[in-house]
């Protein structure tokens, strides 16, 4: 009887909630510049609004005028007075948290989270599940064990603000309805250690009633393997009330062969956009890709096209300039006082009726070693394609440029880990090289011309990731390795693993 009621509350809940953010797909451009002008009303006497003359600031235009983009080095010096204690400087206030990330240039990175953004993290969450109760009129999973993967929620203070991973600070805000259901316990969450930690979740976990997981694709498939290899049956025969996965952080496309065969049945999955800015985005119509764009969220959206990005005058655009199908890095200016921030992610419109989005790449994760400019999306594309052509199962992939070879031509080295390696592998090959150079025209372009040779494979040994993730101290449900470089220093150390 619990039970049910639970089940009728979240349907009830999940579809109030879904018709109530309806509103924000009407107009969103209007309403995206009402939030913009209203952080530049708010911030207008903190350091950064003075500096940045914020008090003449009355349209989107002004505020580009004024407003450079910037990274965290641009940024970093008023974090580091934050971090000191000082009030008033991007935000007013101090942050209610620093969300700590790792960073590759700067060391960790400190992300402010005030108190007017954390409810936005938290409400993104909640809405990706809403939008699939709601549209599956199924809240079947509320009544089983669920996790919410995440880091340690152990939180340290820098001058009385609370700091930690993202994922162990949204632990302290999980509503009090699911935290009864709610798996690993604190003893399992805080463990620093990654193996051992899986291992402990596995123990808690595998007799339980699993009916939601949530995680980034290689943590769970870690996770999966070794529910598998512990007990030799499918996830569905372990947890044959698990419902949902829900995912974020990568790209699910590349892992969805690999996943559907570790479960071992139909499980749905929900697609999300999270990070330590801010929540973007998830997966509201599991019967086509994209994400829905959060437009009404705390957050002012400009995009800039790829292949502008970084030069003096590149365009920024709002959403009633973007187009279909196109790149574009994309800015970010939240209620936490980032702005103009360039978050390093590369995202491409799918519609526009509302706004959906797919990730397509990361600005500084590119091959361009020859001028091509090949990213994330059309590589993860390539691969699809390929992979329907002459079926295989890839665990992870890494690509990077020869530039200097033994002998002959240059070429993009694409280090593979094989799950199940494909019937005829010199077919596979080409398959992958003509897909990429289909679309990606300047790749094309170099292989016409006898600039570069066909794409090389090397192929890798099983958990090869797994145990260079773990020599590099980045195996964690946080850390993901790049699928594309612009040298090889990831290549060269993937290396000593090929057979």
């Amino acid at each position: 009887m619990l039970n049910f009621l639970k089940k009728k509350i979240a349907l009830i809940w999940a579809k109030k909630h879904v018709r109530k953010t309806e509103a924000f797909k009407q107009n969103p451009q209007k309403k995206q510049e009402e939030q913009l002008l209203s952080f530049v009303e708010t911030a207008k006497k903190t350091l950064f609004g003075r500096e940045h003359d914020f008090e003449n600031i009355h349209s989107i235009e002004d505020y580009q005028k004024r407003v450079p983009i910037a990274d965290y080095e641009d940024l970093k010096p008023y974090i580091e007075r934050m971090k000191k204690g000082q009030a008033n400087i991007l935000w007013p206030a101090n942050p209610e948290y620093f969300a700590k990330t790792s960073g590759t240039t700067s060391g960790s990175k400190y992300i402010p989270i005030s108190k007017e953004g954390m409810p936005y993290q938290i409400a993104g969450a909640q809405s990706a599940l809403f939008h699939y109760i709601a549209r599956k009129n199924n809240a079947d999973f509320v009544e089983g064990k669920m996790i919410f993967l995440q880091g340690s929620p152990e939180l340290e203070e820098i001058y009385g603000i609370k700091t930690g991973r993202l994922s162990g600070i949204v632990a302290h805000h999980i509503p009090n309805y699911l935290q009864k259901n709610r798996l690993p316990s604190w003893e399992t969450n805080v463990m620093e250690d990654w193996e051992t930690k899986v291992d402990k979740i596995v123990e808690e976990t595998e007799k339980e009633n699993m009916t939601l997981i949530s995680g980034i694709p290689p943590w769970l498939i870690m996770y999966f393997e070794k529910l598998i290899d512990k007990h030799g049956k499918k996830i569905k025969q372990i947890f044959p009330n698990l419902q949902l996965i829900v995912t974020g952080g990568v790209n699910y496309e590349p892992y969805r062969d690999k996943m559907e065969d570790l479960l071992g049945g139909k499980v749905d999955i929900v697609q999300t956009f999270p990070a330590s800015e801010g929540f973007f985005a998830f997966q509201d119509d599991y019967t086509k890709e994209g994400l829905l764009l959060l437009t009404n969220h705390g957050i002012f959206y400009e995009f800039v096209p790829l292949e502008e990005y970084g030069k003096p005058n590149a365009r920024r655009l709002t959403l009633k300039d973007i187009e279909l199908h196109k790149d574009y890095a994309l800015i970010l200016t939240t209620n936490s006082g980032l702005w103009a921030y360039s978050i390093g992610d590369v995202v491409r419109f799918i519609d526009k009726n509302p706004h959906r989005i797919l990730v397509s790449g990361r600005t500084k994760h590119f091959t361009s070693a020859f001028g091509e400019h090949v990213i994330a999306f059309e590589v993860e594309e390539a691969m699809k394609a390929a992979l329907e052509k002459h079926p295989a199962q890839i665990t992870e992939f890494h690509l990077a440029p020869q530039v200097n070879p033994a002998e002959g031509l240059p070429y993009h080295e694409w280090l593979i880990e094989f799950e199940k390696e494909p019937q005829n592998p010199d077919a596979f090959r080409n398959e992958l090289d003509e897909q990429l150079r289909k679309r990606n025209t300047y790749y094309d372009d170099l292989i016409s011309g006898n600039i570069l040779q066909p794409l090389h494979i090397t192929q890798l040994k099983k958990n090869a990731f797994h145990e260079y993730a773990k020599s590099q101290g980045k195996l964690g449900g946080q850390n993901k390795i790049p699928r594309l470089a612009n040298d090889r220093k990831i290549a060269d150390l993937l290396e000593i693993y090929k057979f």
